[in-house]
């Protein structure tokens, strides 16, 4: 199943974001983010769609040095799965980041820290949730296949852009993924394009997609690039 994020309607109420996409898909995920932010468990029941949710990112990191910071960070996600749980929808998740290479390692023990308190706000929840690999930043955990072990068997949503700005999306197509975040771009810049206008060959997206039963969101910037975009992987 492919369906759309809300990001495409970022800036419009999430129920006008929700009333429009649902006219198109019955898969939307939504970006705990802004107008976007899921505070109300009710609004969804009158949608027939099934939901994901992909949960805060700005500010937050799981991986911060400063505990203080660490802590609110799964805080906030900690709330995002008590309202995902209400909805029954699966959350994406942000794998933290470093901000000097001389603290990668006690990142690292951090972002540990957090996905023993996030299994365990999980299981209590029952909810279940992934990490998306990140873009081409440098600081970011997790931007390629050597990079999975971080996560330790945790499941994993394979962000197709993110992929090819890195030059390894053959790589993670081979690994296991649930989930996929389908926009397009030049290989330079993270410009979550609609899918075509970028050197993305998504037929082996499609492919490796079907053989693992994934479930797709297409998360471009645009409403009309989104609608374009799953005419066309629709298509295929």
């Amino acid at each position: 199943m492919i369906g759309i994020s809300t990001y495409c309607l970022i800036e419009e109420p999430l129920s006008d974001a929700l009333d429009r996409l649902s006219a198109h898909t019955r898969l939307i995920e939504v970006m705990d983010e802004g107008l976007h932010s899921v505070t109300s468990p009710e609004l969804f029941g009158s949608y027939s769609a099934d939901f994901t949710i992909h949960a805060p990112f700005h500010g937050l990191n799981i991986a911060c040095v400063f505990e203080p910071i660490r802590t609110a960070s799964v805080g906030v996600i900690t709330d995002c799965f008590a309202v995902a749980a209400e909805i029954g929808a699966p959350v994406v998740l942000h794998p933290g980041y470093f901000a000097w290479e001389n603290e990668r390692e006690l990142a690292g023990r951090q972002f540990k820290k957090s996905l023993r308190e996030l299994n365990a706000a999980a299981r209590d929840l029952s909810v279940t949730f992934s990490f998306e690999n990140m873009g081409g930043m440098n600081f970011f955990n997790l931007r390629t296949p050597d990079d999975l072990a971080i996560i330790e068997g945790s499941k994993f949503t394979l962000d197709v852009g993110h992929a090819n700005l890195n030059r390894c999306l053959p790589g993670f197509l081979a690994t296991p993924f649930s989930h996929l975040h389908l926009h397009d771009n030049n290989g330079k810049q993270d410009s979550h394009s609609t899918v075509g206008e970028g050197n993305i060959d998504f037929r082996p997206v499609i492919s490796a997609m079907k053989q693992k039963n994934a479930t797709a969101v297409i998360e471009v910037k645009s409403f009309d690039g989104a609608v374009e975009s799953l005419r066309i992987l629709e298509r295929w």
